[in-house]
């Protein structure tokens, strides 16, 4: 482990779990930060800079999922949940709020081990060859920044999942990308869950990037097929 190793924030009200995710994660060669509090968590946020974050929506001191939806908006970071809740509904609420993934307890740490490297593998930036930056429309998306910056200057960050429609959106424009392409590409299980959170995504870049919710210009829903991104797009 070094000082480059992904910082997984852990946060969950349990010592045990708290403690068997931090030398499972550690022994996998991640760095971790772990949390009893949500205060705790957020006064610790800034100077953290987490690549991912493991929430507990049972916290003693804040509702999970409104942190949940705060750190999809105002954070770059994977966003996994680890919960005791089962319910299809919790679990649904939770992918439309932001969340990557939910996990639900009692869990193997091997298997959080696992989905933590993909969710990452599958947001990584940095890898030689990548490209970090589109400019579309007066808009420039940086990937490696999370954020969206206006012709007239004012930046927007945006998630990770939101990042990962929108880059697969620009690599391929004024194309047609289909339900089964998207859950190809982004992983999930196809199903009524998958097709609601990934129509949350794409409402929130619609509004992030100013568009008429009723007359979007940039991204357009084609019934029952999919979505497509309309614009030239060029990359750096």
């Amino acid at each position: 482990m070094t000082d480059r190793s992904p910082m997984v924030a852990i946060l969950d009200d349990e010592p045990q779990i708290r403690l068997m995710l931090a030398d499972a994660l550690g022994e996998a060669g991640f760095r971790t930060a772990s949390f009893a509090r949500a205060t705790e968590f957020e006064a610790a946020l800034p100077g953290l800079s987490p690549a991912l974050c493991l929430v507990d929506l049972g916290l003693p001191d804040r509702d999970g999922l409104a942190l949940v939806h705060r750190l999809a908006l105002e954070s770059g970071a994977a966003i996994i949940i680890i919960s005791g809740r089962a319910q299809v509904q919790d679990k649904v609420t939770g992918l439309e709020l932001g969340a990557d993934d939910y996990i639900i307890k009692p869990f193997d740490p091997t298997e959080v081990v696992a989905r933590v490297r993909a969710l990452l593998r599958r947001g990584r930036t940095d890898r030689p060859g990548s490209r970090n930056e589109a400019r579309f429309a007066g808009w420039i998306a940086r990937f490696d920044q999370f954020t969206l910056t206006a012709a007239d200057g004012e930046t927007i960050a945006f998630s990770q999942a939101e990042g990962e429609v929108l880059r697969l959106f620009l690599d391929s424009p004024n194309r047609l990308i289909s339900r089964a392409r998207m859950q190809e590409v982004l992983g999930g299980t196809a199903g009524e869950s998958f097709d609601r959170a990934m129509d949350v995504r794409v409402s929130r870049l619609r509004t992030k990037l100013r568009e008429d919710p009723k007359n979007p210009k940039l991204i357009k829903t084609i019934y029952g097929a999919g979505y497509i991104f309309l614009g030239e797009v060029g990359w750096s």
